[in-house]
């Protein structure tokens, strides 16, 4: 029902999206698109997405690690349900096939997953605030987002950095949370717990992750940038640096699907120093491109994870009779 619900306001931002600018133009902006910069662009779908499967390769330990082919695989079958899929249920069936798979044990799979998240969020959030730092055009809203993001930044590397500031985090979110959502933020708390001790014994390691998550997001702004090169607009890199993530930012919002309707908006808005709307919404198009991409290539591997769904499906009503079974 929720997943309706996000599809129907993504359609309706997108309706008066397309019904405010001249659709003809951005007909007209694909038509006379650089082609070249426009395969290079997407194509950089293909190292991303290879890269991103390293980290996640690096992140097992090294007596029982992924495949690099598997953590592909992994990666694009993840893209696929996290967009048919409510609360990112791709990235759970990722943690529980590299449990199944014995690459590690009980619910640290889980905290890897929750981990990678958590570097994948800072770097967003660190592109962004070294952008929005050096952006020259600040009036009093982007001044109030700069603040946001780097307090954002600052708040998550102190829930990475320190144990006891990430559980009083949990604490007091756990108390003023509604009821039904009490037992996922305890749950959180004890992967966060677990991925804390794990990830902080070798310092070393946790460099290379971490340094490989900032190099991972830059390629990200990078593709973004030169689909700007493809739609022949002018963007400066720092420009686009501050802005860009604003706008994956937007897309994060529990409201549409998959970020539709309210990331093209945000390009819109953001990208008027440097283009038209019709051309900026070409623009939210191809960065749409950048999920479905990696989607379309996960489809030959759906039905494989499709079976591993049915069995965490299995077992959470095998231990939700036991339950049953031990209060009666």
């Amino acid at each position: 029902m929720k997943k309706l619900i996000s599809i129907a306001v993504s359609l309706t931002i997108l309706i008066i999206i397309y019904w405010k600018i001249d659709f003809p133009r951005l007909i007209e902006v694909f038509q006379n698109s650089d082609k070249l910069w426009m395969t290079i662009s997407l194509g950089m779908v293909i190292p991303l997405t290879m890269l991103t499967a390293w980290r996640l390769q690096q992140l097992t330990p090294s007596r029982t690690r992924l495949g690099f082919g598997e953590a592909n695989r992994l990666i694009l079958t993840a893209s696929v349900l996290n967009m048919v899929l409510p609360s990112k249920m791709g990235d759970i069936v990722k943690a529980y096939f590299i449990k199944e798979r014995g690459h590690l044990e009980g619910s640290l799979s889980l905290s890897l997953v929750v981990f990678e998240k958590a570097c994948d969020m800072l770097s967003l959030l660190l592109w962004c605030a070294f952008g929005l730092t050096l952006y020259p055009q600040k009036d009093w809203l982007f001044w109030i987002m700069t603040a946001c993001v780097i307090s954002g930044l600052i708040i998550g590397l102190l829930l990475i950095a320190s144990l006891p500031f990430a559980n009083l985090i949990f604490q007091l979110t756990g108390r003023i949370a509604p009821q039904k959502i009490r037992s996922k933020i305890a749950k959180l708390r004890d992967s966060w717990n677990e991925m804390h001790k794990y990830f902080w014994r070798d310092k070393k390691h946790l460099l290379k992750i971490t340094l490989t998550s900032v190099v991972i997001w830059f390629g990200h702004l990078l593709q973004i940038w030169f689909f700007t090169f493809a739609l022949k607009q002018v963007v400066p890199l720092l420009a686009l640096l501050a802005l860009a993530p604003l706008a994956i930012l937007a897309g994060l919002l529990p409201l549409t699907f998959a970020g539709v309707g309210t990331r093209d908006a945000a390009l819109i808005a953001f990208y008027q120093p440097y283009m038209n709307a019709p051309t900026a919404a070409a623009l939210g198009l191809l960065c749409t491109s950048r999920y479905l991409l990696p989607a379309l290539g996960g489809l030959p591997f759906l039905g494989q994870y499709l079976t591993t769904i049915k069995k965490m499906r299995n077992q959470n009503k095998s231990e939700l009779g036991s339950r049953k079974q031990q209060i009666k």
